[in-house]
């Protein structure tokens, strides 16, 4: 069986990133005493927005990426995508403010994650009807 190589490289840090924001937030829960939602701190709901907006995200783009590396979908868009995943969601938690909905980070992290996505499907499809 082949193993999605690949598609492992960019979970690795992927998985790191996920790690530090998730201990953003705790780190913010044990300084503040808030342990369930975000008790009205708005930086506490920034940190669990950035934590949360990046597992609805990841997951589901880590799975087409694996998906499209077992189709047998070439490197280089493999590649593509897991590097615009990544500057997608460091952009992306970087920009997420609460009173600046459209901060440059934000906007360009979220464009760039929905392209990593994009490149993963059409790779799947066009892979899948050219076989």
């Amino acid at each position: 069986m082949v193993s999605p190589l690949i598609t492992s490289l960019y979970a690795a840090p992927l998985g790191l990133i996920a790690l530090g924001l998730a201990a953003h937030v705790i780190m913010l829960r044990a300084k503040t005493g808030i342990s369930i939602m975000d008790g009205g701190n708005n930086q506490l709901a920034e940190r669990i927005r950035r934590h949360g907006n990046f597992t609805e995200n990841v997951p589901f783009i880590l799975l087409l990426m694996v998906l499209a590396e077992l189709d047998g979908v070439a490197s280089i868009w493999l590649h593509i995508s897991g590097i615009l995943l990544i500057l997608g969601r460091l952009l992306h938690a970087a920009g997420l403010k609460y009173d600046k909905p459209t901060a440059f980070g934000r906007v360009a992290g979220a464009s760039l994650t929905f392209l990593a996505a994009l490149v993963a499907i059409c790779s799947i499809l066009i892979t899948t009807f050219v076989k």
